[in-house]
Protein backbone atom coordinates (compact mmCIF):
# COMPACT_ATOMS: atom_id res chain seq x y z
CA UNK A 1 0.00 0.00 0.00
CA UNK A 2 1.85 3.47 -1.12
CA UNK A 3 1.02 6.24 1.00
CA UNK A 4 2.38 9.94 1.90
CA UNK A 5 2.77 11.47 5.16
CA UNK A 6 2.13 15.18 5.32
CA UNK A 7 1.64 17.59 7.88
CA UNK A 8 -0.44 21.05 8.89
CA UNK A 9 1.05 22.82 11.57
CA UNK A 10 2.25 19.73 12.92
CA UNK A 11 -0.66 17.62 12.53
CA UNK A 12 0.59 14.59 10.63
CA UNK A 13 -1.27 12.40 8.92
CA UNK A 14 -0.99 9.26 6.69
CA UNK A 15 -2.91 10.17 3.29
CA UNK A 16 -4.08 6.83 0.85
CA UNK A 17 -5.25 6.94 -2.38
CA UNK A 18 -8.03 3.80 -1.43
CA UNK A 19 -10.58 4.56 -4.34
CA UNK A 20 -10.17 1.48 -5.17
CA UNK A 21 -9.36 -0.48 -1.90
CA UNK A 22 -11.27 -2.35 0.69
CA UNK A 23 -9.73 -2.27 4.39
CA UNK A 24 -10.38 -2.66 8.04
CA UNK A 25 -9.28 1.10 8.45
CA UNK A 26 -9.76 1.23 12.22
CA UNK A 27 -7.10 -1.78 12.68
CA UNK A 28 -4.82 -0.04 10.07
CA UNK A 29 -5.01 3.18 11.51
CA UNK A 30 -3.90 1.87 15.18
CA UNK A 31 -1.12 -0.17 13.39
CA UNK A 32 0.36 2.69 10.94
CA UNK A 33 -0.37 5.68 13.15
CA UNK A 34 1.73 3.96 16.02
CA UNK A 35 4.90 5.96 16.58
CA UNK A 36 6.78 2.79 17.29
CA UNK A 37 5.72 0.10 15.14
CA UNK A 38 4.51 1.69 12.54
CA UNK A 39 4.90 5.05 10.13
CA UNK A 40 3.37 7.51 13.39
CA UNK A 41 0.81 10.21 12.60
CA UNK A 42 -2.04 11.47 14.17
CA UNK A 43 -4.35 9.61 11.55
CA UNK A 44 -5.23 8.21 8.91
CA UNK A 45 -6.84 9.76 5.84
CA UNK A 46 -8.81 8.05 2.74
CA UNK A 47 -9.27 9.60 -0.66
CA UNK A 48 -12.42 7.94 -1.56
CA UNK A 49 -14.64 8.58 -4.64
CA UNK A 50 -17.91 10.90 -3.90
CA UNK A 51 -21.00 11.25 -5.81
CA UNK A 52 -21.62 14.71 -3.83
CA UNK A 53 -18.13 16.70 -4.42
CA UNK A 54 -14.99 15.91 -5.94
CA UNK A 55 -13.78 13.79 -3.55
CA UNK A 56 -14.61 12.08 -0.50
CA UNK A 57 -12.30 11.85 2.73
CA UNK A 58 -12.70 9.81 5.86
CA UNK A 59 -10.40 10.17 8.36
CA UNK A 60 -9.49 7.89 11.18
CA UNK A 61 -7.54 8.93 14.36
CA UNK A 62 -4.75 7.09 15.83
CA UNK A 63 -6.95 4.77 18.30
CA UNK A 64 -8.80 3.80 15.10
CA UNK A 65 -11.98 5.65 15.85
CA UNK A 66 -13.30 7.52 13.36
CA UNK A 67 -13.67 11.47 13.02
CA UNK A 68 -16.23 13.20 11.44
CA UNK A 69 -14.20 16.02 9.90
CA UNK A 70 -10.12 17.68 10.12
CA UNK A 71 -9.56 20.76 9.41
CA UNK A 72 -5.40 20.52 8.97
CA UNK A 73 -6.69 16.58 7.65
CA UNK A 74 -9.00 18.85 4.82
CA UNK A 75 -5.70 21.18 4.00
CA UNK A 76 -3.40 17.46 3.78
CA UNK A 77 -6.24 16.15 1.62
CA UNK A 78 -6.16 19.12 -0.79
CA UNK A 79 -2.84 19.36 -1.36
CA UNK A 80 -2.03 15.53 -1.42
CA UNK A 81 -5.24 15.67 -4.02
CA UNK A 82 -4.31 18.31 -6.13
CA UNK A 83 -0.59 17.29 -6.87
CA UNK A 84 -1.46 13.45 -7.45
CA UNK A 85 -3.95 14.50 -9.87
CA UNK A 86 -6.40 12.40 -8.10
CA UNK A 87 -9.42 13.77 -9.88
CA UNK A 88 -10.42 14.95 -13.14
CA UNK A 89 -13.12 17.42 -11.46
CA UNK A 90 -10.21 19.30 -9.73
CA UNK A 91 -10.25 22.46 -12.58
CA UNK A 92 -7.96 26.16 -11.95
CA UNK A 93 -10.88 28.31 -11.18
CA UNK A 94 -10.54 32.04 -10.50
CA UNK A 95 -6.82 32.99 -9.62
CA UNK A 96 -4.39 32.37 -11.84
CA UNK A 97 -2.15 29.10 -10.23
CA UNK A 98 -4.78 28.94 -7.50
CA UNK A 99 -6.89 25.46 -7.35
CA UNK A 100 -10.76 24.96 -5.62
CA UNK A 101 -12.06 21.81 -4.99
CA UNK A 102 -15.35 20.51 -2.74
CA UNK A 103 -14.25 17.25 -0.32
CA UNK A 104 -17.32 15.37 1.61
CA UNK A 105 -16.84 14.52 4.80
CA UNK A 106 -19.13 12.99 7.64
CA UNK A 107 -20.35 16.45 8.21
CA UNK A 108 -20.93 17.62 5.05
CA UNK A 109 -19.11 19.22 1.88
CA UNK A 110 -16.25 21.45 2.78
CA UNK A 111 -14.45 23.93 0.43
CA UNK A 112 -11.26 24.19 -0.55
CA UNK A 113 -8.61 27.25 -1.76
CA UNK A 114 -5.48 26.00 -2.45
CA UNK A 115 -2.60 28.22 -2.89
CA UNK A 116 -0.46 26.75 -5.66
CA UNK A 117 3.29 28.04 -6.74
CA UNK A 118 5.63 25.58 -9.22
CA UNK A 119 2.79 23.03 -9.13
CA UNK A 120 3.32 22.46 -5.57
CA UNK A 121 0.62 23.47 -2.98
CA UNK A 122 2.11 25.53 -0.11
CA UNK A 123 -1.12 27.12 1.62
CA UNK A 124 -4.46 26.20 1.43
CA UNK A 125 -7.77 27.98 3.18
CA UNK A 126 -11.09 25.66 4.08
CA UNK A 127 -14.71 27.04 4.92
CA UNK A 128 -15.45 25.20 7.39
CA UNK A 129 -18.40 25.49 7.53
CA UNK A 130 -21.27 27.43 10.09
CA UNK A 131 -20.44 26.49 13.75
CA UNK A 132 -23.71 24.77 15.66
CA UNK A 133 -24.34 25.91 19.31
CA UNK A 134 -27.58 23.43 19.95
CA UNK A 135 -26.55 21.28 22.28
CA UNK A 136 -28.18 18.24 20.29
CA UNK A 137 -25.84 19.37 17.25
CA UNK A 138 -23.00 19.36 19.31
CA UNK A 139 -23.46 17.15 21.23
CA UNK A 140 -23.80 17.92 24.47
CA UNK A 141 -25.84 15.86 27.23
CA UNK A 142 -26.85 18.81 28.97
CA UNK A 143 -29.57 21.68 29.21
CA UNK A 144 -28.69 25.60 29.06
CA UNK A 145 -31.15 28.20 28.73
CA UNK A 146 -28.94 30.45 27.01
CA UNK A 147 -27.12 29.59 23.47
CA UNK A 148 -24.75 29.55 22.37
CA UNK A 149 -23.05 28.01 25.63
CA UNK A 150 -19.87 30.38 26.48
CA UNK A 151 -19.63 29.67 29.88
CA UNK A 152 -20.66 26.43 31.21
CA UNK A 153 -18.93 25.36 34.55
CA UNK A 154 -17.81 21.69 35.09
CA UNK A 155 -16.42 20.17 37.64
CA UNK A 156 -12.79 17.94 37.19
CA UNK A 157 -10.88 16.49 40.20
CA UNK A 158 -11.90 19.45 42.60
CA UNK A 159 -10.68 22.50 39.77
CA UNK A 160 -13.80 23.87 37.88
CA UNK A 161 -13.37 24.83 34.50
CA UNK A 162 -15.59 27.29 32.39
CA UNK A 163 -16.05 26.17 29.03
CA UNK A 164 -17.47 27.23 25.64
CA UNK A 165 -19.16 24.16 23.82
CA UNK A 166 -19.70 24.31 20.40
CA UNK A 167 -19.39 22.09 16.87
CA UNK A 168 -17.29 23.01 13.92
CA UNK A 169 -18.40 19.70 12.49
CA UNK A 170 -17.02 17.63 15.86
CA UNK A 171 -17.19 18.83 18.98
CA UNK A 172 -15.15 20.99 20.86
CA UNK A 173 -15.12 22.88 24.79
CA UNK A 174 -12.83 25.62 25.14
CA UNK A 175 -11.47 26.96 28.08
CA UNK A 176 -9.84 30.36 28.21
CA UNK A 177 -6.81 30.97 30.95
CA UNK A 178 -5.50 34.08 32.07
CA UNK A 179 -2.44 32.31 33.23
CA UNK A 180 0.06 31.37 30.28
CA UNK A 181 -0.85 27.78 28.42
CA UNK A 182 2.08 25.93 29.21
CA UNK A 183 1.54 25.85 32.93
CA UNK A 184 -1.72 24.30 32.39
CA UNK A 185 -2.07 20.32 33.15
CA UNK A 186 -3.85 19.55 29.92
CA UNK A 187 -2.25 15.77 29.98
CA UNK A 188 -3.65 15.08 33.04
CA UNK A 189 -7.33 17.03 32.34
CA UNK A 190 -7.73 16.49 28.83
CA UNK A 191 -8.70 12.63 28.68
CA UNK A 192 -11.37 13.60 31.70
CA UNK A 193 -13.30 16.21 29.77
CA UNK A 194 -12.79 14.18 26.82
CA UNK A 195 -14.77 11.46 28.15
CA UNK A 196 -16.33 13.28 30.76
CA UNK A 197 -20.42 11.69 30.82
CA UNK A 198 -22.00 15.01 29.79
CA UNK A 199 -20.23 14.34 25.80
CA UNK A 200 -22.07 10.98 24.49
CA UNK A 201 -19.46 11.36 22.16
CA UNK A 202 -16.37 12.42 23.46
CA UNK A 203 -15.13 15.74 22.50
CA UNK A 204 -12.05 17.84 21.65
CA UNK A 205 -10.75 20.23 24.03
CA UNK A 206 -8.38 23.61 23.84
CA UNK A 207 -7.35 25.98 26.58
CA UNK A 208 -6.24 29.27 25.39
CA UNK A 209 -5.14 32.76 26.43
CA UNK A 210 -5.97 35.65 24.71
CA UNK A 211 -2.65 37.51 23.80
CA UNK A 212 -4.53 40.59 21.57
CA UNK A 213 -7.54 41.53 19.53
CA UNK A 214 -5.93 39.90 16.78
CA UNK A 215 -3.83 36.86 18.66
CA UNK A 216 -4.56 33.47 21.07
CA UNK A 217 -1.86 30.91 22.18
CA UNK A 218 -3.77 27.77 22.36
CA UNK A 219 -2.93 24.04 23.24
CA UNK A 220 -4.99 21.58 22.17
CA UNK A 221 -6.44 17.76 23.82
CA UNK A 222 -8.00 15.82 20.56
CA UNK A 223 -10.31 13.47 21.22
CA UNK A 224 -8.63 10.14 20.27
CA UNK A 225 -5.20 11.07 19.99
CA UNK A 226 -3.82 12.70 23.16
CA UNK A 227 -2.24 16.20 23.22
CA UNK A 228 -1.16 17.27 19.23
CA UNK A 229 1.15 20.18 17.84
CA UNK A 230 -2.30 21.86 16.53
CA UNK A 231 -6.05 21.51 15.45
CA UNK A 232 -7.46 23.18 12.37
CA UNK A 233 -11.45 22.47 14.03
CA UNK A 234 -10.05 23.06 17.29
CA UNK A 235 -8.81 26.84 16.23
CA UNK A 236 -11.93 27.20 14.61
CA UNK A 237 -13.66 26.86 18.12
CA UNK A 238 -11.58 29.26 19.83
CA UNK A 239 -11.61 31.70 17.59
CA UNK A 240 -15.65 31.56 17.16
CA UNK A 241 -15.91 31.29 20.98
CA UNK A 242 -13.52 34.34 21.45
CA UNK A 243 -15.22 36.54 19.13
CA UNK A 244 -18.62 35.76 21.10
CA UNK A 245 -16.89 36.57 24.05
CA UNK A 246 -15.69 39.87 22.37
CA UNK A 247 -11.95 39.13 22.86
CA UNK A 248 -11.16 38.87 19.76
CA UNK A 249 -11.85 40.40 16.30
CA UNK A 250 -12.92 39.03 13.24
CA UNK A 251 -9.81 37.74 12.06
CA UNK A 252 -7.52 35.98 14.69
CA UNK A 253 -4.40 33.97 14.33
CA UNK A 254 -4.21 30.79 16.59
CA UNK A 255 -0.41 30.56 18.26
CA UNK A 256 -0.34 26.35 18.43
CA UNK A 257 2.84 24.50 19.40
CA UNK A 258 3.17 23.17 15.48
CA UNK A 259 2.63 26.75 14.11
CA UNK A 260 0.28 29.08 13.82
CA UNK A 261 -3.50 29.01 12.34
CA UNK A 262 -5.38 32.32 10.60
CA UNK A 263 -9.21 31.93 10.99
CA UNK A 264 -11.88 34.79 10.25
CA UNK A 265 -15.69 34.59 10.81
CA UNK A 266 -18.00 36.92 9.69
CA UNK A 267 -20.61 35.98 12.05
CA UNK A 268 -22.88 35.13 8.98
CA UNK A 269 -21.36 32.31 6.87
CA UNK A 270 -18.52 29.51 7.03
CA UNK A 271 -15.45 29.80 9.28
CA UNK A 272 -12.38 30.44 7.01
CA UNK A 273 -8.95 28.40 8.07
CA UNK A 274 -6.15 29.07 6.84
CA UNK A 275 -2.30 27.96 6.82
CA UNK A 276 0.13 26.41 5.44
CA UNK A 277 0.38 22.49 4.47
CA UNK A 278 3.89 20.26 3.94
CA UNK A 279 4.32 16.57 2.17
CA UNK A 280 6.99 15.25 4.62
CA UNK A 281 7.83 11.86 3.30
CA UNK A 282 6.32 9.01 0.78
CA UNK A 283 6.53 5.55 0.70
CA UNK A 284 5.00 1.64 1.21
CA UNK A 285 3.39 -0.38 3.69
CA UNK A 286 4.04 -3.88 4.04
CA UNK A 287 0.25 -4.42 4.90
CA UNK A 288 0.95 -8.32 4.68
CA UNK A 289 3.88 -8.44 7.23
CA UNK A 290 2.34 -6.49 9.30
Amino acid sequence: MKFSKLQATGNDFILVDARSMKGEWSKLAQATCDHHFGIGADGLILVQDSTNADLKMRIFNSDGSEAEVSGNGLRCFAKYAIEKGLSAQIPSRGEKDNRSLTIETLSGIRKIKAYVSGNKVNRVEVNMGIPQFQPAQIPVGIEVDIIPILDYPLVIDSKELTLAILSMGNPHAVSFLSQPINDYQLAELGPKVERHPIFPQRINFEVARILSRVKIEARVWERGVGETLACGSGACAIAVAAQLLDYVDSQVDIILNGGTLTVFWDRVGGVLLTGPVEEVFTGEWLVGES
